[in-house]
């Protein structure tokens, strides 16, 4: 398996002025995951594709899912089953949603249960949006509080569009859904994103590890559009000058954790930071040493 997201490389102090430490803190939280660490890989037939703790290991083998040292599943049909055992035993709560999984070449095996996700050390991918509104007094951008009935990162702030990709979507599909669901954003204008990057990263979480792989966008919405939380899953929305946004991001841990990765990478895009920063920041969100 290749050796993406297995370690954060850390850019060096002497390296950058002051006021870039804020901005590198939220990159390294993101990217501290140190593979493999405790951890032992786990394969689908001869693919690894993920990494698994000590106590998952107890549970595979009480299953029978290792052979000659080794944990796993023979073929990805067993990979959904294995999920909803493992769910069965406690190691986590279903999420009753279905999520790809992939091995290097992006090739789907199966699916498990987007839960067993972090418990397998598995790869996930997922979409966040850019929700920018271009006003005579400048940038503005959309923000969602996220509700308190949230599973994860309950009350954090957020994008006004992210989440999951569910089993057999892809990026495009994914950002229609979502921006329908959690924004009121109708298809035909969220069909106007335009994909900006993808950002890797890795960290350990008290869910288990994330191996994620986020799908920017960036949507340019009217001035007078005013999203609408279909689902239930937004406490609130906010318009907010960039410059605050870049405020929060700097002085706080008001957004959840990967969300200040993506909007570091719109301020870069944007010019919000002077060229020598921007060349340090743009290696450490690659995952670049210095």
């Amino acid at each position: 398996m290749a050796a993406l997201h297995a370690t954060y490389l850390a850019v060096s102090n002497k390296s950058f002025s002051r006021p870039l430490e804020p901005f590198l803190r939220h990159i390294a939280a993101c990217n501290s995951a140190v593979l493999p660490g405790s951890r032992t890989p786990f394969f689908c037939a001869d693919s690894q594709i993920g990494w698994i703790t000590p106590s998952t290991m107890q549970a595979l083998e009480t299953l029978e899912a290792h052979k000659a040292g080794t944990f796993g599943v023979s073929s990805g049909a067993d990979l959904f089953p294995l999920s909803r055992t493992l769910c069965e035993m406690g190691l986590y709560t279903s999420h009753h949603e279905a999520f790809d999984v992939r091995d290097d070449s992006g090739a789907v095996l199966g699916q498990v249960d987007r839960g067993a996700i972090p418990v397998l050390g598995l790869a996930a991918e997922g979409v966040h949006l850019n929700g920018l509104v271009e006003r005579a007094d400048g940038l503005f951008l959309w923000v969602a509080r996220r509700s308190m009935s949230k599973r994860l990162d309950p009350g954090k702030l957020d994008h006004l569009v992210a989440g999951g990709m569910s089993a057999g979507l892809d990026p495009q599909t994914t950002v229609i859904k979502e921006a329908q669901e959690e924004a009121g954003i109708p298809a035909g204008l969220a069909a106007k994103a335009q994909r900006v990057g993808r950002i890797h990263y890795a960290l350990e979480r008290p869910e288990g590890l994330r191996r994620d792989v986020l799908h920017c966008y960036d949507l340019l919405l009217p001035e007078d559009f005013v999203p609408v939380a279909e689902d239930g899953e937004v406490e609130s929305f906010h318009l907010l000058p960039i410059q605050q946004v870049m405020a929060l991001v700097r002085d706080t841990d008001d957004f959840k954790f990967n969300v200040n990765l993506v909007l570091i990478d719109l301020f870069l895009r944007r010019g919000l930071f002077d060229p020598a920063d921007a060349a340090i920041l743009r290696r450490a969100l690659s995952g670049q040493a210095a």
